[in-house]
């Protein structure tokens, strides 16, 4: 335990001791909803639940609503609806009734599962200039000092939000999910989550926390971004006809990662999988007409929690890779919702966690039947370019290196055209990439 915590460590990550985010139990409004058949947003609509009660309230009637069941709209939150019977009922309402509803709640519109996206990050915006305008009112009252620390605390993520949302190359970024409690979460999206022929989720390991990390987690997946467009118009050449096919990658941090005191456990994993499973579900029912390539990108303990939503068999992706995993209970690519079985594994050679089978496998043996990704460093057969190594536990997503490329490559459906590593690797053989 000692050396696998250290190596999930690392050095370039300041940690914050963040206590766990409060549990909340699910009412029965919010069990009335999960138990509306499928696809019957007329039913959920009439049903007693929370959401069905709003989608009946007049606009003039929803603000006093809102602020009068706003617990209960937080629980709603905790075990919500599936999304298809939200966007069921989002297409229900009428244009001036969905307006006031995002005035009245967009903590609850930015962060519901089958909302439209540009809604959602209409919604989030707002919810995150209100939140920082009350934050800095709360500071100058005056507090208390363990209470001071706690506010600037939250200021400080939510500002640090506000900077990783500045477009790079007028690429547009999107805030699809964001949580302004102390312990904060939130989802960037760089590109058009709702057009784009391939998604790439990243999925965040420990230490991973809003306040320290999301803009240089977005920048992350603007870099990723950039390969994948750069890659598919060299690939596509002349053949990309009518424009390069769009790309968007998501800077997911939708779960509170763990620190040292609390890395040995399950439970955030499990909260962490209950999450992405949830945007992974609703990526797919908004997009159930023209559905995009869906690969996950998981790194340590992100890739835990990943590799336990795919166990559930609720939903499946394209691709998965993961990098410096410390396993699941699932023992084989055959045990995980993967389309033909394409998922990738990355292991440097000085990463503490690869090989560990901390949490029950290791996704890098053979018998796993991952596929290789090559992390030393190389030459892009590609472009010819230079390629850094990555070998320890935290430089697997540093901009340049062969895992970055490789990515890429997996993320645009060109597994193919993964490198495989060196032939001289420590590293027991696997089976090299086949592509799809």
């Amino acid at each position: 335990m000692t050396s696998v915590a250290a190596g999930l460590t690392g050095v370039s990550v300041v940690p914050a001791d963040i206590p766990p985010a409060p549990l909340y139990s699910a009412v029965s409004q919010v069990s009335t909803v999960r138990d509306v058949s499928a696809g019957s947003a007329e039913s959920l609509a009439a049903s007693g639940s929370i959401l069905g009660s709003l989608s009946r309230l007049s606009a003039a009637d929803l603000p006093a609503f809102v602020d009068a069941h706003r617990s209960d709209l937080d629980r709603m939150l905790a075990n919500p609806p599936k999304a298809g019977d939200v966007s069921g009922v989002w297409r229900l309402l009428d244009p001036v009734k969905q307006a006031a509803l995002l005035q009245a709640a967009p903590h609850v519109i930015g962060n519901l599962e089958g909302v439209p996206y540009s809604v959602r990050g209409r919604a989030n915006l707002i919810d995150l200039s209100r939140t920082i305008a009350d934050t800095d009112r709360r500071l100058e009252t005056g507090t208390g000092r363990a209470a001071r620390i706690e506010l600037r605390q939250k200021l400080t993520a939510l500002e640090n939000v506000q900077t990783a949302l500045k477009k790079k190359d007028g690429v547009k970024r999107t805030l699809v999910s964001l949580d302004t409690s102390i312990d904060a979460k939130a989802s960037i999206v760089i590109g058009d989550l709702s057009t784009a022929e391939y998604v790439s989720v990243l999925v965040p390991g420990m230490y991973m926390s809003v306040g320290e990390q999301i803009v240089d987690w977005a920048k992350t997946a603007q870099n990723l971004y950039d390969q994948q467009t750069s890659m598919l118009r060299r690939v596509l050449g002349p053949r990309g006809g009518q424009g390069t096919p769009g790309v968007a990658t998501v800077a997911w941090i939708g779960y509170q990662t763990p620190v040292l005191m609390n890395i040995g456990g399950m439970k955030l994993a499990n909260e962490g999988a209950d999450s992405l499973e949830r945007t992974l579900e609703g990526i797919q029912s908004l997009r159930q007409a023209d559905p995009p390539y869906l690969s996950v990108f998981a790194h340590s303990y992100g890739s835990t929690a990943a590799l336990l939503a795919l166990e559930r068999h609720t939903v499946t992706v394209d691709a998965l890779a993961l990098m410096g995993s410390p396993g699941s209970d699932a023992q084989s690519v055959a045990a995980l919702s993967v389309r033909d079985g394409n998922v990738f594994v990355a292991q440097a050679t000085l990463d503490p966690v690869a090989h560990s089978a901390f949490f029950g496998s290791d996704p890098g043996s053979p018998s796993y039947g991952a596929q290789r990704m090559g992390v030393t460093g190389g030459t892009d057969p590609l472009t010819g370019a230079k390629l850094e190594g990555s070998s320890g536990h935290n430089e697997y997503f540093t901009a340049g290196t062969e895992c970055m490329r490789n990515l890429a490559m997996i993320g645009i459906d060109l597994g193919g055209l993964v490198m495989s590593g060196s032939a001289d690797s420590d590293d027991p053989p696997m089976q090299t990439a086949s592509g799809r």
